[in-house]
């Protein structure tokens, strides 16, 4: 019997849709569930619920919102293996990387468990003469956070838990590939005491996203994804006259310069482009040595590229483990080739990689001798691919510099 992983609106599993995806463990390429996907019905009646929630919620002590956060860190902390287990499965991370994403997300419910502080309004006495200024601080209504695949986890608890600490209720709509770590969360809250309807949750894809934008209750919008996305959403909500916070991709770069312990910046060069399989929004993509340290620490990464182990999240060897789908492994694999078409030189090959051949993994790649107008240089892969553009020289500014910067 195929596995339906339902939508949860005032606490209740709803499962019935006229629309079902798939959804896969990258690990082996197989179906493991079946989402439901929230029609504009299904997405009204979660607003009008979360609407209905939000006056007992606003008017809720912060004591008492405290406490739930109290209960919700206790229940995620002593079952943290559980959701662990779920991230690997759904999204192909090796347990080490999901338990550091848990890890930033408990952050964030403890730092949402010391409420009281950080509710504090201001008062001004005399800001002119008889004016007093006060500010205070209240809930907007209800929010839509909308998450991406690569932090299952990590980014609904960065987003969820401030906004229903500071009393509004919430609408998630989590990446439709990797659904089931947000179901788990938002029954850990309700385990924790949350209201029924304060949070609650729809899956889908972009109809469901622009039925929530497009609610009228829903007062603000929270979203992180790619750059195109983010632009699309920022202009429509704002447009809507919503408050909006829209997080795209980036292409960071790591400069080495001539005088770094090349060794240090070899491992953060590992760590930092290859660590869930470079499914991070903050991964390096670009290395740029200055001046002449550029062969040594090429051959430097390169050396330690070799010593990194692929495979599932079951191996407890596997160091990195899948890309989330067959389209994100064939795109990536097109960056590469379209490297070599480019002039740059792929140095160490993930196409080639000894990997599972179910699945969709990809070995870590470096290429060098990238530029500027490569595609490898400028688009955001969100894939295990490090690029190497060297350069002669740096300018560096600092405060005291000239205008024109200080080379170095």
């Amino acid at each position: 019997m195929t596995t339906v992983i339902p939508h949860i609106i005032k606490g209740q599993e709803v499962s019935e849709s006229a629309r079902f995806s798939p959804v896969f463990n990258p690990a082996t390429g197989e179906e493991t569930a079946q989402l439901a996907v929230a029609d504009s019905a299904t997405v009204a009646d979660a607003v009008a619920k979360a609407q209905e929630a939000l006056p007992a919620w606003r008017s809720t002590g912060l004591a008492k919102r405290a406490d739930v956060f109290f209960k919700l860190r206790e229940i995620i902390t002593s079952r943290q293996s559980e959701l662990a287990e779920i991230i690997s499965l759904e999204h192909g991370k090796v347990p080490s990387d999901a338990a550091g994403e848990i890890a930033r997300g408990l952050e964030n419910v403890e730092f949402c468990a010391g409420l009281l502080h950080h509710m504090k309004g201001e008062y001004l006495e005399q800001a002119a003469t008889g004016i007093n200024v006060h500010q205070v601080r209240q809930p907007v209504g209800v929010v839509a956070c909308i998450t991406p695949f690569n932090f299952p986890a990590m980014v609904p608890l960065w987003m969820v838990t401030a906004a229903i600490a500071a009393g509004n209720t919430v609408i998630l709509k989590p990446s439709e590939r990797d659904p089931s770590a947000a179901n788990w969360i938002v029954k850990a809250f309700h385990e924790a005491g949350l209201p029924e309807g304060v949070l609650n949750l729809v899956h889908g894809g972009k109809d469901t996203v622009e039925a929530l934008i497009e609610a009228p209750q829903v007062k603000a919008v929270s979203f992180v994804g790619s750059t195109p996305i983010a632009k699309s959403i920022y202009e429509r909500a704002t447009a809507l006259g919503k408050r909006c916070q829209a997080l795209g991709g980036a292409k960071n770069h790591m400069v080495v310069m001539p005088d770094a312990d090349l060794d240090a910046a070899a491992d953060a060069a590992i760590s930092a482009g290859f660590g869930s399989a470079g499914e991070r929004c903050m991964a390096v993509s670009v290395v740029v040595p200055v001046g002449d340290i550029a062969d040594e620490l090429v051959a430097k990464i390169r050396e330690r590229i070799a010593d990194i182990k692929g495979g599932p999240g079951t191996d407890p060897q596997a160091e990195m483990g899948p890309v989330i789908t067959a389209q994100a492994k064939e795109r990536i694999e097109g960056f590469i080739a379209g490297a070599e078409e480019s002039g740059a030189s792929v140095l160490v090959d993930g196409r080639k990689a000894d990997l599972p051949t179910s699945g969709y993994f990809i070995g870590p790649t470096l290429v060098d001798d990238v530029v500027p107008g490569m595609p490898v240089y400028d688009e955001e892969i969100f894939g295990p691919v490090l690029a190497v553009a060297r350069v002669d020289t740096c300018l560096l500014y600092t405060s005291d510099a000239a205008d024109d910067g200080e080379s170095v």
